[in-house]
């Protein structure tokens, strides 16, 4: 197969499967994984571009999703009056101090001499911060999270359109990813996934705990959908939409599901080709052809002057923002935020999958990745239910192999994706699209 048709070829294959999928389960569901790939690529182009560009090994993916997240509420949730009034600047001046404490005792670290007396003064300096921080922050957070704990008892957000959480996302991801850059990035590949994915566990941790933030596990719903995708209630009011809707022959409910999927879709996959095309460029450019050169041999890029911590600092930060509008994305489409969905199965090793899988290296092999692997991690099972079905019909219902083998479709998402994975590293260990 020639190096130009194969990309065709293929994405021409996943675009079958869709299309299968939507004559025989209709489109509302093909749709809805249509969206769920889309976001899925653009998590799979962040990682790329850490692991194909600089060969960082991240699998903390899962806290930059969050992180993005969290933007969404933080951004377009609106305020919460009371809260604020109960406690929001005393949670403020908490932070402040916290900070303020840990920024002093770094500077302190870099003027005092070595020796004894520098670690005493910084201790007691961080206890005395810390101190002051409990006792302004603690009651604070109670008093906020006291307010209407069943609806609100958080400080909410900005009351800000939607849309402005995307980047929003992206740029506390970005934060997020400079502080663990620059503390973490001088460990070794292992080292390194390791703290990242330490330091995911700790931001999931503090979501799921910190109710005057983001509610903890008690979730934030409403959260409002973005320009120009409406809600099916509004459709379904409108008597236009209604007359157009019996001429195709649907219901009001199915077609206006439908609308709204595909309004989101649009948004998506603008946001995905205006991703992919920067990346592209920046991948032909002559910062790209640095990047891999200090990916392929670190000690000689930097004998020949390059600052490789530097670098990876970059494309640390930037492939964390792209995951991290992605986590936006997928909350705004959500309409809620709930940490205890955040799992390393679904965000770290499946979008992992998506980049080998595509190829990594390649930035349109991961967004064959995103699509295809998102499709079967999602249709594997209903077509593993009837597989068995298929396999048991002879067998008396009842029987004890027969029940097993049913029960055990639900497992087959996790055996599918490891036969893929064998698979594709066996016969084609560069992906389905390789670098060039």
């Amino acid at each position: 197969m020639s190096a130009r048709l194969r990309p065709v070829l293929l994405f021409g294959a996943v675009a079958l499967l869709y299309l299968a999928t939507a004559f025989v389960y209709g489109w509302n569901l093909t749709l809805a994984i249509v969206n769920m790939g889309l976001i899925g690529a653009i998590m799979a182009l962040g990682v790329n571009m850490q692991w194909g560009y600089a060969g960082l090994f991240n699998i903390g993916i899962m806290g930059f999703v969050a992180l993005g997240g969290l933007a969404a509420v933080l951004v377009s949730i609106p305020p919460v009056p009371e809260a604020w009034a109960a406690g929001g600047m005393g949670i403020l001046l908490g932070l402040l101090i916290g900070a303020a404490t840990i920024a002093g005792a770094v500077l302190l670290w870099k003027k005092l001499p070595p020796g004894k007396l520098r670690g005493l003064v910084i201790v007691a300096f961080l206890i005395v911060g810390f101190w002051l921080y409990g006792r302004i922050f603690s009651p604070a957070v109670s008093a906020v999270e006291a307010v209407n704990p069943a609806g609100t008892g958080f400080l909410g957000g900005m009351g800000l359109p939607v849309l402005f959480a995307w980047p929003a996302g992206g740029l506390l991801a970005a934060g997020a990813a400079w502080i663990i850059g620059k503390t973490a990035l001088g460990l070794r590949s292992d080292y390194l996934a390791i703290a990242t994915l330490g330091i995911s566990e700790i931001i999931i941790a503090i979501l799921k705990n910190e109710d005057w933030l983001n509610r903890g596990v008690k979730n934030v719903i409403g959260i409002p959908r973005p320009w120009p995708v409406p809600y099916e209630v509004e459709l379904q009011q409108d008597q236009g939409f209604l007359a157009w809707a019996a001429d195709w022959g649907a219901s009001a409910a199915t077609a206006s599901s439908i609308i709204v999927k595909l309004s989101y879709a649009g948004l998506f996959l603008a946001v995905l080709l205006l991703l992919i095309t920067l990346v592209e460029l920046s991948w032909r450019s002559p910062w790209g052809r640095m990047m891999r050169a200090i990916r392929d041999n670190e000690v000689s890029a930097a004998a020949m002057g390059k600052d490789v911590t530097r670098r990876h600092l970059q494309i640390f930060v930037l492939g964390s923002a792209v995951v991290g509008v992605a986590g936006a994305m997928m909350t705004t489409l959500d309409g809620q935020l709930t940490p205890g969905s955040y799992q390393p199965l679904r965000f770290t090793f499946l979008i992992w999958v998506m980049v080998i899988v595509g190829g990594s290296g390649n930035n349109w092999g991961s967004l064959l990745g995103g699509m295809l692997i998102w499709w079967l991690w999602i249709m594997v099972e209903p077509m593993g239910i009837w597989l068995m079905q298929m396999i048991t019909a002879g067998m008396a219902d009842g029987y004890w192999l027969k029940k097993h083998l049913i029960d055990s479709a639900a497992h087959m998402r996790m055996l599918t994706m490891g036969i893929i994975l064998l698979l594709v590293l066996r016969f084609s260990p560069r992906g389905l699209l390789p670098e060039k």
